[in-house]
């Protein structure tokens, strides 16, 4: 098998709804948001964060840690789907498509 199939290699999507009412819980989602950043998380939407993963064992590596990071409240989504569904995607803004700019800024080394 290919080492860089487009049905290895992965997308992470972690999706959040956390509460921002109190200090608190404002601190947790900024706690939260930079764990993810620190990860290697991108920013794809407010309160949506996708990472591009070179395989399924290392998508799974990252997912555990969003899990270890999960704040107290709120509702946190994780999605992992392959790279040939994420090619897929339609994106638009104002009804009209725009090129994916999420480009791997992944290293790695071997």
């Amino acid at each position: 098998m290919n080492r860089l199939s487009e049905y290895r290699i992965m997308w992470v999507f972690t999706m959040f709804d956390l509460p921002t009412e109190t200090k608190k819980e404002r601190k947790a989602y900024a706690e939260f948001r930079k764990k993810l950043l620190k990860d290697g998380f991108n920013m794809f939407q407010f309160s949506t964060y996708i990472r591009h993963c070179a395989s399924a064992e290392n998508a799974q590596a990252h997912i555990n840690r969003v899990k270890k990071s999960l704040p107290e409240y709120g509702q946190v989504g994780i999605l992992r789907i392959t790279d040939k569904q994420f090619g897929e995607m339609e994106i638009f803004s104002c009804k009209k498509p725009i090129e994916k700019s999420i480009a791997s800024t992944q290293l790695e080394l071997f």
